[in-house]
């Protein structure tokens, strides 16, 4: 091998069937297409590399563009929560206690107290708010951080889905005088998170958690969910209604107008960079990844299309749209490596660039581009001077595509049944939804009886029949799922 040929960029191909082979799938691209590195010698903990890191800012600023838009503020809470403090809401410590991390001592000496990495910061932010809050002028807070939290993942980790540390985590925490201003919260998060999510071009539903499995401590959340290509269900994010008992248990209480004391109503809800993991799961497909626009680290990628004797007006042509598209504000890039054309083509498709501009000798000479999209393959040619009104219109095209395959992809996935005696019949993937009663035994019986978990059930949602367990006349549909 010559100095020439070794210093050449290294053929990069990617074709998997997504469906068949998800896992397979999903840990080859993620790796392949530098969204994060997974060899660090501690499981469940992750290198983002900067083009996937990119992609997660992008997506999680939006949200914290919508926090910030609806009276929310960010602040910031030590990572290390005194053991003391954390088991003072006596449900939250027994539902996290499996999962959280300890610190008993460095190196050389050992501590005088544990100290516990925090999974999740209400016992942090509601010490805070016993000390911050006294009379009902200083309600509502609503207050939200972008951090990392730690978990000890006992099943099976999966980058970026399952992970022991969730490099990015916004979590917001609320609190307010009343009851109905707590429930008014509640709506107004379910709003912005599912602005969120429609900003990501994934479809979901939205569910009530039965009563076993309501977040620790609360009183009842609503999760977010959506299909992944291995028919099982993910949560995207909770809204959580905390009631009084965290503030009990901080016995936060401040002087109302009558001047009576009670103690503050809370919620709180959570996305994190799983979010990330589910779209790219989504969105992709066997070529690799497709990045809806908004997020793509690069929305458009330059490639120049070389012949003999015409190589330097081509290279700068592909020079004159780059610094016109980069002043237009569009994320791009030019590839001038020493890749064959089909290599070139091979690499960014995989990487999910969602536009790729050609440019040879012929779009020279018609002072035209030929723009290529990674969602269909289509090609067009186009003038310089309509160049830029056309990626904008196709920006808009590809996301709506993208939305539009994947909300016909999750809802022929959810399936309903009346009657469930012939199990046969019953999918393995996927969701089903069943009639139910509301009884909770009823709903654990009938997980096990369908080996699924129970997601939830909408309860605005008509239904008809009756429970297939006890016979009674069902009040709503219950949706299960195996799920992630």
């Amino acid at each position: 091998m010559t100095a020439k040929e070794a210093s050449k960029p290294k053929k990069i191909t990617f074709m998997k069937d997504k469906y068949s082979k998800f896992h397979e799938w999903y840990d080859e691209i993620l790796e392949k297409a530098d969204i994060i590195d997974k060899r660090y010698p501690v499981k469940g903990c992750l290198i983002w590399k900067p083009y996937g890191y990119k992609a997660l800012k992008l997506a999680m600023n939006i949200l914290k563009k919508l926090l910030d838009e609806t009276g929310h503020e960010e602040a910031y809470f030590p990572t290390l929560i005194p053991e003391e403090v954390f088991a003072l809401e006596k449900d939250f410590l027994e539902g996290f206690s499996g999962e959280t991390f300890v610190i008993e001592r460095t190196l050389s000496k050992k501590l005088d107290r544990k100290l516990l990495l925090r999974p999740t910061s209400e016992t942090v932010m509601y010490y805070m708010f016993k000390l911050w809050l006294t009379s009902y002028r200083d309600l509502p807070v609503k207050i939200y951080q972008h951090v990392n939290v730690f978990r000890y993942e006992t099943k099976h980790t999966r980058p970026i889905l399952r992970v022991r540390e969730i490099a990015s985590f916004i979590e917001a925490h609320t609190a307010h005088a009343t009851r109905e201003d707590a429930e008014r919260q509640i709506k107004e998060a379910i709003g912005i998170y599912s602005k969120f999510f429609d900003s990501l071009y994934i479809p979901y539903i939205i569910l009530r958690t039965p009563k076993w499995d309501t977040f620790a401590g609360a009183e009842y959340n609503y999760d977010f969910f959506t299909v992944m290509p291995d028919g099982r269900a993910i949560e995207l994010g909770s809204v959580i209604n905390l009631g009084q008992k965290f503030a009990k248990a901080f016995d936060i209480k401040v002087q109302m107008a009558d001047e009576s004391f009670q103690y503050i109503w809370q919620t709180c809800y959570g996305v994190s960079e799983r979010v990330i993991g589910v779209l790219l799961s989504i969105h992709g497909d066997n070529k690799g990844l497709i990045f809806p626009t908004n997020i793509a680290p690069i929305q458009i990628v330059i490639i120049p299309v070389i012949f003999k004797g015409k190589e330097k007006q081509v290279v700068n042509k592909c020079k004159e749209i780059y610094e016109q598209l980069k002043k237009e504000g569009f994320r791009v890039h030019i590839d001038l490596t020493e890749r064959g054309v089909g290599d070139k083509y091979y690499y960014w498709e995989m990487k999910g660039v969602p536009i790729r501009i050609d440019i040879g000798p012929k779009e020279v000479s018609q002072k035209a581009v030929t723009i290529a999209r990674r969602d269909t393959g289509e090609k067009i040619l186009v003038k310089e001077e309509e160049l830029i009104g056309k990626l904008r219109e196709l920006m808009e095209d590809i996301n709506r595509n993208l939305y539009e395959r994947a909300k016909k992809w999750l809802f022929s996935n959810i399936y309903t049944f009346t009657d469930i005696s012939d199990k046969s019949k019953i999918p393995e993937k996927g969701i089903i939804k069943v009639p139910w009663c509301g009884k909770e035994e009823c709903g654990l019986e009938l997980e096990q009886l369908l080996d699924k978990e129970a997601l939830g059930y909408n309860p605005e949602e008509a239904t008809e029949g009756k429970c297939p367990i006890c016979g009674e006349k069902a009040v709503t549909w219950l949706y299960l799922s195996k799920k992630y």
